[in-house]
């Protein structure tokens, strides 16, 4: 895409004005030079059309051409700004030139951990797990959707009116959906879960109260013993960072492999293998599902295989693997406690078509699983390890799950933050013996001590 069609968002786009009246006065009241900024974008596009539809996406060359014209329409127009407003109105037409328009501040910020952009006039982040509302807008449905394909295009993913969603991921890991109309009827709507270029650690979760050191030094072990791991939860809670700092305790020298729909886990051992879904073409065709990608991995002589989320039919074969001597694998699953993860597990492996009874699923789940890591986002905005079960097997019908560490929630305190402590039942897990035969001696402390509020 040229520089030119870039500014121009689509080359039958026209600059035209929010239609709704009370959007144009909201935004005009939120940035003071929105105003302007139409008319100077329009305004570029006219006078260096010639330049930029032969440019080679020079950021340095672009913005000296950028900031000549401001320079002269501020002048023509008597225009007073200060320098700090004109380094803005350059940095928005840049962005619209090499970023992604309107959203590239919020991209660039590191305290914003998620964008939610609802159609053209409404914008929301997350910060510290709490929402806040922008007052960032786009022009029009036709300017989002612009920057939309902007961000699918390079991954190799289309988003249209025969495909009207998509799932990708940006370059620096940023998971991305997009859904547009007319599946959408707010306009375009525009979801980016940004990851953090250095990845959360175990001390980082200690510091912000995820778990205590207690819990820590168990999954570590647990980890290292080559247990079976689900970190279950709900959306946005925390699950994939868990994940990741999960991974972090494999050793060095293990062959791993991670299968996902869109690529987010940031691993740090040099042994590691990435496999990645892939979409329909066009013609419908050429799909390769996580189901094939966990197949085609117990190929590949994987000492670990990390899913990054079990969605549907995939569970069985996950669940097989763990079964079949891939002992140490990784997952994770939306649910609301430990106990609807195993009922969402054998709901997923009947999905993959099979007509298995009831029981030789639970069996099948008890043998594969040894610890469920259930994590939840709490009204203060803040994400907390609520409890570590075990899977310690079956009794008649029914899968045994026993808590090791808890969450106990106690209330609020007078600024609205959740007060709670962090507690050990007191039982010592039946897979101990495991842990011990791995070289690994976990003191009495981890199942003793409570940690305070």
């Amino acid at each position: 895409m040229s520089l030119l069609q870039r500014l121009q968002g689509k080359e039958n786009v026209t600059h035209e004005r929010p239609r709704d009246q009370s959007a144009q006065v909201l935004e005009a009241r939120e940035d003071p030079l929105l105003d302007l900024k139409y008319e100077l974008h329009q305004r570029v596009v006219e006078e260096l059309e010639e330049q930029l539809r032969s440019g080679d996406n020079d950021r340095e060359a672009a913005s000296e051409l950028i900031e000549e014209v401001i320079t002269s329409f501020l002048k023509e127009k008597e225009i007073p700004l200060s320098r700090s407003d004109r380094q803005r109105l350059l940095q928005d037409l840049l962005d619209e030139v090499f970023a992604f328009g309107p959203i590239s501040p919020l991209l660039r910020d590191e305290k914003v951990s998620e964008i939610m952009v609802n159609g053209p006039h409404q914008v929301y982040v997350e910060r510290n797990g709490k929402l806040e509302k922008t007052g960032i807008r786009f022009r029009n449905n036709a300017h989002l959707l612009s920057v939309i394909e902007r961000i699918v295009a390079p991954l190799g993913r289309r988003i249209d009116e025969a495909s009207p969603m998509v799932d990708a991921r940006l370059p620096d890991g940023s998971r991305v959906n997009a859904i547009i109309p007319p599946l959408a009827l707010n306009g375009p709507t525009l979801t980016i879960r940004k990851f953090s270029k250095d990845p959360l650690q175990i001390d980082n979760l200690i510091q912000l109260g995820t778990l205590t050191p207690e819990m820590a030094k168990f999954l570590e072990a647990c980890v290292k013993a080559r247990l079976n791991i689900i970190v279950s939860g709900g959306t946005g809670s925390g699950k994939t960072t868990t994940l990741n700092v999960l991974s972090s305790f494999i050793p060095e020298g293990e062959r791993i492999i991670t299968i996902e729909d869109a690529a987010e886990l940031q691993l740090h051992q040099e042994h590691w293998v990435r496999l990645e879904t892939r979409p329909p073409n066009i013609e419908g065709k050429g799909e390769v599902t996580m189901r094939d990608l966990v197949r085609n991995a117990l190929r590949m002589r994987p000492d670990r295989i990390i899913v990054g989320e079990v969605r549907s039919g995939e569970a069985l074969d996950m669940l097989q693997a763990m079964n079949t001597g891939h002992d140490g694998s990784l997952t994770t699953g939306h649910a609301n406690s430990p106990r609807d993860m195993l009922s969402r597990l054998e709901t997923m492996v009947l999905m993959a078509g099979l007509d298995l009874p009831v029981r030789a699923i639970r069996e099948q789940i008890a043998s594969a699983i040894d610890l469920i890591v259930h994590q939840n986002r709490l009204r203060d905005g803040s994400r907390k390890i609520t409890k570590i079960t075990e899977v310690q097997g079956m009794e008649g019908d029914t899968i045994v799950l026993q808590d090791l560490f808890v969450f106990e929630q106690v209330g609020l305190d007078a600024s609205g933050k959740v007060k709670g402590f962090f507690r050990s039942t007191g039982v010592r897990p039946k897979f101990l013996p495991k842990i011990r035969a791995a070289g690994i001696a976990l003191p009495d402390e981890v199942f003793l001590k409570e940690a305070g509020e």
